[in-house]
């Protein structure tokens, strides 16, 4: 048998075996009817696309968002990540000095076909310097003399951009280089490629950042950022472009308006006019963010500090235990549909002492038009110390006698 507590239209209630109790409904809905939610714009040439919610992951819509794509230089967005997790660790600094090697002026030089930082040979920047200089102009010669002061090696690099693209939860993806030049085994999806935005803002505001800086000098040569959208938006702080001939032209995008935040991914516009090229991706995405935006709000709805629910405790010094989320727990509705939420909990029959701090105990669950549409865990708020002897011998035979 499972406990299990329903809201709808401000009021609550609680089905449960000999118990009932008030429980915090989310929050009121701002006025207005719902309105009718166009299908989301589809960016004209896009092989894959995908618009999420900043704030709890959920993807508000996509197409082809699992298919395998060459990210080209978006790859370097895992570069920036990989770099913010170790001066973190303190493993490097800001203020290293970093060599510029053959490889990296060969690999990613002003001789190259790709973009470049145009670093001279042998030379010496500041590491904070390099990692601009790969953001702002996506320079190659950066990401690779970045990864060799971080690691040693290219390969040593990309091993850590694999072990944290794990961590983050990019479940299809593989990274062989720090830059995005095309590799038969580099690759990602624009699902991937969401989560690891979104990461990258979550984790790292302050590298994140130099996302949105619109232009950048090193060596005296001034470069302007590639994102088209931080000039056509400015609600858009960031994230990165990329394109080869394989990969197309491709954009990872974010904006935030009031205290949302969305981000956005069209990936494999195939042109042979480079503006068009620019173009494509740049209004594909701002549509996708414009449409988002427009037709959908995010709400927290329940807070750690919060009592969700109390059911009883068995073999416990107290009779309930109080559970709750353990984060923030965020839902993204059509506008206007917060009051058609449902929320319903699942707990174990039997809880049993002793719980720790934070221990998993449920799960709640909401829903809209009797589809689940966000669940989180349900977990003690305190610790739960279980009973004297004769408490738990006590408990101990009712819930044999209640089992028959």
């Amino acid at each position: 048998m499972r406990v299990s507590r329903i809201f709808a239209a401000g009021a609550a209630c609680i089905v449960a075996v000999a118990m009932a109790q008030s429980v915090p409904a989310p929050l009121p809905s701002a006025a207005g009817t719902p309105v009718q939610i166009p299908a989301a714009p589809v960016p004209t040439g896009a092989s894959a696309w995908l618009v999420m919610d900043y704030a709890n992951g959920q993807v508000l819509a996509s197409q082809n968002a699992d298919l395998r794509v060459e990210p080209a230089s978006i790859t370097k967005v895992m570069t920036s990540y990989v770099v913010a997790a170790e001066i973190k660790a303190g493993k490097i600094k800001p203020s290293d000095q970093v060599l510029i090697s053959e490889n990296a002026w060969r690999g990613g030089g002003g001789g190259t076909d790709g973009s470049t930082s145009f670093l001279p040979l042998g030379s010496t920047v500041a590491l904070e310097d390099l990692e601009r200089g790969m953001v702002i102009q996506s320079g190659n010669d950066a990401a690779i003399a970045l990864a060799e002061h971080v690691a040693g090696s290219e390969q040593a690099f990309v091993e850590l951009m694999n072990s944290y693209a794990k961590k983050i939860g990019m479940a299809n993806s593989h990274f062989m280089n720090p830059h995005g030049l095309p590799d038969p085994n580099h690759y990602s999806t624009a699902r991937d490629l969401a989560l690891l935005g979104r990461a990258m803002v979550r984790d790292f505001p302050e590298a994140y950042a130099y996302n949105k800086i619109k232009e950048y000098t090193v060596n005296g040569i001034r470069q302007h950022n590639r994102n088209g959208l931080l000039w056509k938006d400015a609600s858009v702080d960031g994230i990165k472009t990329g394109h080869t001939s394989a990969a197309g032209y491709c954009l990872l995008a974010s904006a935030k308006r009031g205290e949302q935040r969305l981000i956005s991914v069209v990936l494999g516009i195939q042109s042979d006019s480079q503006k068009q090229g620019f173009d494509l991706r740049e209004n594909g995405n701002l549509a996708l963010l414009n449409w988002g935006f427009r037709f959908f709000e995010t709400r927290t709805l329940y807070t750690p500090d919060k009592t969700i629910a109390a059911p009883r405790l068995w073999k416990g010094a107290d009779d309930t235990v109080a559970l709750s989320v353990a984060a923030p727990f965020e839902i993204t509705v059509p506008r206007g549909k917060f009051d058609a939420l449902k929320a319903n909990i699942d707990v174990p029959k039997y809880i049993v002492a002793p719980l720790k701090a934070g221990q998993p105990v449920g799960t709640l669950k909401i829903s809209m038009d009797g589809k689940v549409v966000a669940q989180a865990p349900l977990v003690a708020k305190a610790a739960a110390e279980e009973a004297g002897f004769f408490g738990r011998l006590w408990d101990g035979f009712l819930m044999w006698w209640d089992k028959l």
